[in-house]
């Protein structure tokens, strides 16, 4: 697993991508496609149209890395979708997930919706005198 010892972000590119391209190419990819910095230190993960290949392209600091990954049985989960969006962010997790080959089915919220509180309406009783509802 890449390992980092601060915080990233883990950015995927919401379309299939030629896995030819190499630094030059990718780095392009970022800036254009995604419209992020490259050389921030965040991971920027890359699929190919079969689902076979993956490439994540990470700035250690000294240099680009590429890390790449062919899968021998199945496929890496999806990481476009249909509504046109070019971006997917992900967590570390998530990314080790994905390496791993695993299918990634999507975010399920873990907690509740948040809780609103709506205005006291208060109301009179028989008697004319104010009850809360």
């Amino acid at each position: 697993m890449i390992g980092s010892t601060r915080q990233v972000a883990v950015y995927a590119y919401g379309a299939p991508a030629d896995l030819r391209k190499g630094f030059d190419g990718l780095t392009a990819l970022v800036t254009q496609g995604l419209r992020r910095d490259p050389l921030s230190g965040d991971l920027y993960v890359f699929a190919n149209r079969t689902r076979k290949r993956a490439k994540v392209l990470l700035w250690d600091g000294t240099g680009l890395c590429i890390y790449a990954k062919r899968l021998e049985r199945g496929r890496f989960a999806c990481l476009w979708r249909d509504d046109g969006t070019k971006t997917l962010r992900l967590t570390l997790s998530e990314l080790q997930l994905f390496l791993e080959g695993s299918a990634l089915v999507g975010r399920v919220p873990l907690s509740p919706a948040p809780f609103v509180l709506t205005a006291v309406r208060r109301t009179q009783n028989s008697l004319g005198t104010p009850a809360r509802a």
